[in-house]
């Protein structure tokens, strides 16, 4: 294993943003509905046109809403044994510098709060991903080598497209993330092309996210089945807009678009590559049988396309470990999930040792390091 890691899938969440953010980077027009703090019911939340977004955790300790923050929420941080006065520490540079080097970790590609900026005002939520974007550009100049901050598109086509062009002038994004559940329309519609094109021709990859939590299902309130109800939103996540990517000849129209699932693990891939490289198979063989059935002139492999251009991050997938031969070693790349509570920071050497330990070294470095310096053009990251 290398000495260094490359972590693909960190976070920036919205608790530890700053309070300010909005209120100073909104366009005047949206100002007096900017997102802003608030304190309800003794705790600090975050509030937008009279709707709570989630909890703040920047009040210093001693103050009535802070409630052990640390331990409520990240308790990542109160794992390792730190009890900062002000817990925004991922949102503090050089604290989440200082984070990153404890565990080893040379890079980190930093997504945003890709879940509850929730206002259905289609311009307002554009101008939030503005804002937050060029706070996060500007909070990585602090190590651009190191951090690594997915700006945040709009998930309508014009929106997106829009935005990528706007940060693609301000120079040294890598690489994007939108919600992709949320999209309208969906992928198959020709009004994604541009943002395509403009993808492959900068060079920047294109990330999903888990990126929504179910609403509790009143039926199972209370009951552990509950818990389990985010897992049915693996399949707006994941796996209709993956088989979509092939299904609409995405891909191989765009052979140098790349793209990065995070945070969906990556053990359940081989099989839904191999069911599609089936159906392609069959497509070919009796091309007259599935002419009227909605038959595409799909020419490479399913799996083909997967290997050139599809990449998908893991924290702890035993199941990804024992698939590597399909996987090839080269799209899988490591990710820490700091600074949540359900991430191996940081215990991250612990973790990679307990799923790799049975690979050879040059196949963990390449996982844990080389596949994301390439990736993401991190000739330093060492």
């Amino acid at each position: 294993m290398t000495d260094r890691l490359i972590s693909c899938d960190d976070h920036m969440d919205l608790s530890q943003l700053p309070a300010d953010l909005w209120t100073t980077r909104l366009p005047a027009s949206l100002l007096d509905r900017a997102p802003h703090v608030e304190e309800r019911d003794g705790r600090a939340v975050w509030v937008c046109d009279g709707k709570v977004w989630g909890r703040w955790v920047g009040k210093p300790s001693g103050s009535p809403t802070t409630e052990r923050p640390v331990k409520a929420i990240y308790d990542a941080f109160d794992r390792a044994g730190i009890h900062d006065p002000s817990p925004r520490r991922a949102a503090v540079a050089e604290l989440r510098l200082a984070d990153m080097d404890r565990d080893g970790v040379s890079a980190q590609v930093i997504y945003g709060p890709v879940h509850q900026i929730t206002t259905d005002d289609h311009e307002l939520r554009a101008a939030c991903y503005s804002a937050y974007n060029d706070w996060l550009l500007d909070f990585c100049k602090a190590a651009p080598e190191r951090l690594i901050g997915l700006p945040m598109l709009p998930e309508t086509p014009a929106g997106a497209l829009a935005e990528l062009e706007r940060v693609r002038e301000k120079g040294g994004v890598r690489q994007v993330v939108f919600m992709v559940a949320n999209i309208d329309p969906k992928l198959d519609d020709p009004a994604w092309e541009p943002l395509w094109q403009a993808l492959e021709e900068s060079g920047i990859i294109l990330s999903w996210h888990i990126t929504a939590f179910a609403k509790p299902n009143a039926r199972v309130a209370g009951k552990a089945a509950s818990v389990f109800e985010n897992t049915k939103l693996f399949l707006a996540n994941f796996v209709e807009p993956f088989v979509d990517l092939f299904a609409w000849g995405i891909l191989e129209r765009h052979p140098g678009l790349r793209m990065v699932l995070a945070e969906g693990g990556a053990g359940w891939l081989p099989w839904l590559v191999q069911a599609l490289d089936h159906q392609h198979d069959q497509l070919w063989e009796a091309k007259e049988f599935w002419a009227d059935k909605g038959g595409a002139e799909l020419a490479t492999k399913p799996s083909d396309l997967f290997r050139r251009q599809i990449y998908a991050t893991f924290q702890d997938d035993h199941v990804a470990m024992a698939l590597l031969p399909f996987f090839g070693e080269k799209n899988l790349l490591w990710a820490s999930d700091y600074p949540h509570p359900d991430s191996v920071w940081p215990f991250s050497r612990q973790a990679i040792e307990r799923q790799m330990g049975h690979l050879p070294a040059d196949v963990r470095r390449r996982v844990t390091h080389d596949n994301a310096a390439e990736l993401l053009g991190l000739g330093g990251a060492s």
